[in-house]
């Protein structure tokens, strides 16, 4: 299949529509991205690896770190990690508080806030420098040593961040965060400032493509299973309350994030990342996720 010609072909149809949707100025800092980046990149599992427009620029990945932080959770803790968030999508906001007094302080999944908050709880407890270690996690999956934290963005947003704030003391109410509240929101906005390209993103995210792929140490980043059950929670809960219209429409595990970025993999097959910040209704890129179900429309490449 000529996967170079499709994605040129998605990316030059996208360009020709009018780009709808907003950025996420509710971040300050997010509001000073052109609106118009957009960008490509595709990898598969035996190699093959193409990009088109604005794949090589960095941008805020936002709540797809959530995907990682929970990768290193997983693999430091184990199954323990379930006794303190759930694997169910929560039919409320991101941000919602209404159904942590419901479910006694047990957030439905990790990458709604208040289950992200859990992750770094448990981070901050099994780490010596949290996010020291985990930018090094995360370099080492895409073997870019340039990949950082943009503090601007993390300063930003812990700016007007009052409900994940309200939301870890309520956590912390519950007894489901150890730590200290500031701390762990302290790791939480740094997590989420972290900049990463559709190519670096691409990259990371092969270990959920191909058990093959292994870290610096030459070892698999996780076993299988835990890999495929992070796969289920990205094509359940990857969408904030978009998750079964990506399903619908697009057919692959993934994971967004209002910086305006996506990315979706097919195991044993390939990782697709996209990137345009204006997001839809709903806090999804509005061109990325129409780039990815032209995608798997024309490849007629999907995991049913």
């Amino acid at each position: 299949m000529n996967y170079k010609k499709i994605i040129h072909k998605i990316y030059h149809s996208i360009n020709e529509l009018e780009n709808y949707g907003k950025i996420a100025d509710y971040i300050p800092q997010l509001s000073c991205i052109d609106p118009e980046k957009f960008g490509i990149y595709f990898r598969t599992a035996i190699g093959e690896e193409y990009g088109t427009g604005d794949y090589q620029t960095k941008f805020s990945a936002q709540s797809i770190s959530k995907v990682l932080s929970l990768t290193l959770a997983y693999k430091l803790e184990g199954d323990e990690i379930w006794n303190r968030v759930g694997v169910e999508p929560s039919g409320n906001a991101y941000n919602s508080l209404v159904q942590l007094e419901d479910e006694n302080g047990i957030p439905r999944n990790p990458f709604i806030n208040s289950g992200a908050l859990v992750i770094c709880d448990i981070l901050v407890s099994r780490l010596k420098n949290p996010k020291d270690e985990f930018l090094q996690f995360v370099r080492s999956l895409c073997s870019a040593e340039n990949v950082g934290y943009d503090l601007s963005v993390a300063t930003s947003e812990k700016s007007v961040g009052y409900r994940n704030i309200a939301l870890c003391n309520y956590l912390k109410s519950f007894g489901n965060i150890k730590n200290k509240p500031n701390d762990v929101l302290d790791f939480y906005f740094t997590m989420c400032s972290l900049e990463m390209s559709c190519e670096n993103l691409s990259k990371a995210f092969m270990f959920l493509v191909s058990d093959a792929h292994k870290g610096n140490d030459n070892q698999p980043i996780i076993n299988p299973i835990k890999a495929d059950r992070i796969n289920a929670l990205m094509q359940t809960c990857g969408f904030y309350d978009e998750s079964g219209e990506f399903a619908f429409r697009v057919g692959l595990p993934g994971k967004s994030g209002v910086g305006g970025g996506i990315i979706a993999v097919y195991p044993e097959k390939y990782s697709i990342a996209v990137w345009s910040p204006r997001l839809n209704a709903k806090g999804n890129s509005y061109r990325g996720m129409k780039a990815l179900e032209l995608f798997t429309t024309y490849t007629k490449t999907t995991i049913f």
